[in-house]
């Protein structure tokens, strides 16, 4: 072989392994968001890849979004949905006429090519439904923890109510990425300007939290 036909061999061979070390690193991705005015938020979309990260907004154009990490079970559970909505490419749209819940839209990238998208408002799909209760539960956990870090700056004797709407929500399985609160509720049991029962509280969930 010619010094040509070893260089074009190389040169492929070189292709051949960026374009492998691209697909074992190519991450699905997840993207959710509900417009849904006059609730709280009005507006959230969270974006999550199959590694666990993802990104929290309450506006498209957010600049200081929230970025998170879930579990890896929490992360195994949505994507395995994903799967039995064969990557969305599953009729999800219902129409038919229920009250408003916010329009919605669920995209999905597999990392090698495939790109579905679906858009809605109601669904009477079983693991659509599923699905769209993770990321409404994620939600629910950034606003828990925006309000909780919230009180403890400013509101200190807030705090224990917080806590409370925090652990009913804990207690009804409605909280995600809980290890995300642990430095903030670390701080609420070490602090003696709390309130003793907001420091017992804070305490017992961080109990519960580490031993999920």
């Amino acid at each position: 072989m010619n010094s040509a036909g070893r260089i074009n061999r190389f040169l492929l061979g070189i292709c051949v392994l960026l374009a492998l070390a691209a697909t074992a690193h190519a991450q699905e991705t997840l993207f959710f968001s509900r417009d849904f005015p006059g609730s709280i938020p009005p507006y959230f979309e969270v974006e999550l890849t199959s590694d666990g990260n993802a990104i929290y907004r309450e506006e498209p154009d957010e600049e200081d979004p929230w970025a998170f990490t879930l579990r890896p079970r929490e992360t195994k559970v949505i994507f395995e949905l994903v799967k039995k909505l064969d990557g969305l490419r599953r009729p999800i749209r219902n129409d038919r006429k229920v009250a408003f819940t916010g329009d919605k839209i669920l995209r999905y990238d597999s990392g090698n090519g495939q790109r579905e998208e679906a858009a809605y408002v109601y669904t009477e799909e079983p693991d659509a439904k599923t699905l769209e209760s993770w990321f409404l539960r994620m939600a629910e956990s950034a606003n828990h923890l925006f309000e909780l870090e919230r009180v403890v700056r400013f509101d200190r004797l807030g705090v224990n109510k917080t806590l409370l709407y925090f652990q009913t929500s804990f207690d009804k399985n409605r909280v995600v990425a809980s290890h995300h609160f642990l430095p903030v509720l670390r701080k609420v049991a070490g602090d003696q300007r709390f309130v003793h029962i907001a420091r017992a509280r804070a305490a017992a969930l961080i109990e519960r939290i580490e031993s999920e």
